[in-house]
């Protein structure tokens, strides 16, 4: 028999919380998320902890029962052909091994992905043109253990509001960097995640001085609606407590290796990367070029937003709250 089943993502996770909690039935919910009411059931009969269902704690139970299930995928060519027409969509490895488990329940580590690439270009192939850091090995390792995520005084994503999940209002942001060929420049990109408003600014380095002083000029004029920011655990984030002090906002940082807490950065960086290629050097490139990207960016209508534009929504916000 065909399977019917579908997984539920993390976003359909965070409506189960957030109208459970206001009190609407398991039949209600299924229809919100156009899933099967026993959908709902089985989720909540699963995933509910001692102080009642949370969507990060059911989408980190889910996890480690897919991680526990499911036994290592072998390389086959099946499986190539597919890591390799998402290396060439500009996924990370990381990205692939996270979509390969919770998409098709197959678990294939990131570190086999990258031994795949190296193998590759020692082949004289060019996977490895499409990654963020190329020639490099990701994650460089002292002592056998990985150094991401050792931010001084970094606030788990953990801590995090239940309001900026929500997307209840304006003003969380979402921050991360876009590398330029052989680390000459980059981009650093911060987008609000109800009107997707994105702003952008080049950057000759990723060092957290550069970063730092960029996203503050970004976001200093708007700092009455700029509440919290989440970032991934690069180092060029090192300075982050400054930046919180600048803007009165605070800052987050999501796990190691799950950029899929940050999706709408990620999927904005791609759209950039239409007017940046992967091999463009951000140093060369003109800060009108920049800004005319972004402007294209927010002023293209999105389906997510209704066919609204993030400029016309961001507008409209900042004008109720100037009345």
């Amino acid at each position: 028999m065909k399977k019917t089943y579908q997984q539920l993502t993390y976003e359909q996770r965070c409506q189960i919380s957030i109208l459970k909690k206001s009190g609407f039935s398991q039949r209600s919910i299924a229809a919100a998320i156009e899933v099967n009411q026993s959908t709902v059931s089985r989720e909540l009969a699963r995933n509910t902890g001692s102080r009642g269902y949370r969507h990060r704690q059911a989408q980190r139970k889910t996890e480690r029962r897919r991680a526990d299930a499911v036994s290592a995928t072998k390389m086959t060519m099946e499986a190539i052909e597919l890591i390799e027409s998402k290396l060439r969509l500009e996924w990370s490895p990381e990205q692939i091994s996270g979509w390969l488990l919770i998409e098709q329940e197959q678990l294939i580590s990131h570190e086999s992905i990258y031994l795949h690439v190296w193998a590759d270009k020692q082949a004289g192939g060019d996977l490895y043109r499409h990654l963020r850091r190329q020639g490099k090995r990701y994650d460089k390792r002292r002592n056998g253990k990985s150094t991401r995520g050792h931010i001084k005084n970094r606030v788990s994503i953990d801590d995090r509001p239940q309001v900026v999940d929500e997307k209840s209002r304006v003003g969380d942001w979402e921050i991360d960097t876009v590398i330029g060929k052989g680390h000459r420049g980059a981009l650093v990109t911060v987008v609000e995640r109800v009107t997707k408003y994105t702003l952008s600014a080049q950057v000759n380095s990723k060092s957290a001085a550069d970063v730092t002083q960029a996203t503050i000029r970004l976001l200093r004029p708007i700092k009455d609606i700029v509440h919290t920011i989440t970032a991934d655990n690069g180092k060029e984030f090192s300075y982050h407590e400054k930046i919180a002090k600048a803007l009165s906002a605070d800052i987050y940082f999501a796990h190691p290796y799950s950029s899929w807490e940050r999706g709408l950065n990620e999927n904005t960086n791609g759209l950039l990367r239409q007017y940046f290629p992967k091999g463009t050097d951000l140093k060369a490139i003109k800060a009108i070029d920049v800004r005319q990207a972004v402007e294209r960016l927010n002023t293209r209508p999105r389906k997510g937003l209704g066919f609204k534009t993030p400029e016309k929504l961001m507008n409209i916000h900042r004008a109720a709250k100037a009345a």
